[in-house]
């Protein structure tokens, strides 16, 4: 098969945040729209409880947001490799188990990309995490192993893996002129993930880049751990968190944690969560932030919540500050939120991924001045804390941005076409 003959195969990015497809063909975008002429679909499931269906993507955060009543399910991705995969989930009255939730999401992913390409695809080659469990081989296998699972239970016929990181080098190396040492840096919703690979356009149709290849590496760090971080020191104060007990000891934390956490927001409605808190009240000695804690729960607010945080972190990329109203909760509450509580917030996850790369160059045996260039991908990368960290240690490289929701599926759908035709 030709270059000018449509490959056989997509590739698939499964985000945390958002995922995309791609399928590479002659002169075409290689992303294939997926929602409203857009390539990327949010990683979101929304149950309706009225007309008893899933709605996905940007459809879902609607449906949500404007106040039909059902289950919001996001950052479905984290599932793998946690112990949650192996359970149930009650949505519209009935277990759903978690394989279950991803095939229904995959599956929805592989119909448009179909509907759009107006043809099957049996072959897929899917992105995946250098790490879906840090320091854990076993766990991470079965991470991996469910994912693939999933996809041929949904109907791929042939499943097969490239890490991501890998598949935005090859994307990057489609548009370079000359030889390069290139750190991918790419931060997505759940992990950040590094690779440091010898990219040249005249090796970009060689089909085994192992050579290329001189290490890879990650952390279980990203988007939703920055959110989670910014939501506990701005947010989750005025809930109760850090409250004294009478008897001197912080209010326990494990109700903000879920709340501050996608996958676990629901929990804090169960009867067990709100029974616990009712009988903490009495030993509280400022009652303020825990009865505001029950309005929430009330109201079934915290993912509402949790997307104002995200909105908070991604409008810091480029603002000082941002006020965020919480009238919804209280009449006349808000909180002002600014960048230098939201990076002192995350300074430690910062240190976790400078120590990744640090590791990365000591595998691969580079010095900081050998990388020529940094190329950053992934929906969270371009917070400038996170940016600046990474860039501060490399001073003598160049900075490219890639398309931070789409490198990563064009690059699958270049590696699809190379290992199926």
């Amino acid at each position: 098969m030709t270059n000018q003959t449509p490959a056989r195969a997509c590739g698939i990015d499964f985000g945390t945040s958002n995922s995309t497809v791609g399928w590479h063909r002659p002169g075409v975008e290689t992303l294939i729209a997926l929602e409203d002429g857009k390539i990327t679909l949010p990683s979101v499931v929304f149950f309706n409880i009225e007309e008893r269906r899933p709605v996905y993507g940007r459809l879902a955060l609607h449906e949500y947001l404007e106040g039909y009543e059902g289950r919001l399910m996001r950052s479905l991705k984290s599932l793998l490799g946690s112990k949650l995969i192996k359970h149930d989930t009650s949505v519209l009255g009935t277990a759903l188990p978690f394989k279950d939730l991803l095939g229904m999401f995959i599956g929805e992913l592989k119909k448009r990309a179909e509907t759009d390409a107006g043809r099957a695809f049996d072959e897929v080659v899917l992105g995946r995490p250098v790490h879906f469990v840090d320091d854990d081989k076993a766990a991470d296998q079965e991470a991996q192993d469910t994912l693939e699972e999933v996809a041929k239970k949904i109907g791929f016929k042939e499943v097969s893996f490239q890490f991501e990181p890998i598949a935005a080098a090859f994307d990057y190396e489609s548009s370079i002129q000359r030889e390069e040492l290139v750190l991918i840096v790419d931060i997505g919703g759940g992990t950040s993930d590094f690779s440091l690979i010898r990219l040249a356009p005249e090796r970009h149709n060689v089909d085994d880049r192992h050579s290329d290849i001189l290490a890879t590496g990650g952390v279980h760090i990203g988007g939703t751990d920055f959110d989670k971080q910014l939501s506990l020191q701005g947010v989750m104060p005025l809930f109760g968190y850090g409250s004294r007990m009478k008897s001197g000891a912080f209010m326990p934390t494990s109700h903000h944690m879920n709340l501050a956490t996608w996958h676990t927001i629901n929990s804090v409605y169960s009867q067990k969560s709100q029974l616990a808190l009712g009988s903490m009240r009495y030993d509280i000695e400022d009652t303020d932030g825990i009865d505001r804690l029950f309005k929430l729960i009330d109201q079934r607010a915290g993912h509402w919540l949790a997307m104002e945080v995200e909105e908070t972190k991604i409008q810091l990329t480029h603002a000082d500050n941002r006020l965020v109203a919480l009238d919804r909760i209280e009449p006349g509450l808000s909180v002002d939120m600014t960048r230098a509580l939201f990076e002192s917030s995350i300074d430690t996850l910062l240190e976790r991924v400078r120590g990744s790369v640090t590791q990365l160059l000591s595998d691969a045996g580079v010095g900081v001045a050998q990388v020529d260039t940094v190329f950053f991908t992934g929906g969270s990368s371009g917070i400038p804390a996170l940016r600046n960290s990474v860039a501060a240690m490399l001073p003598n490289a160049r900075h490219v941005e890639g398309n931070i929701f789409g490198s990563i599926g064009s690059g699958l759908a270049i590696e699809a076409r190379k290992r199926y035709g």
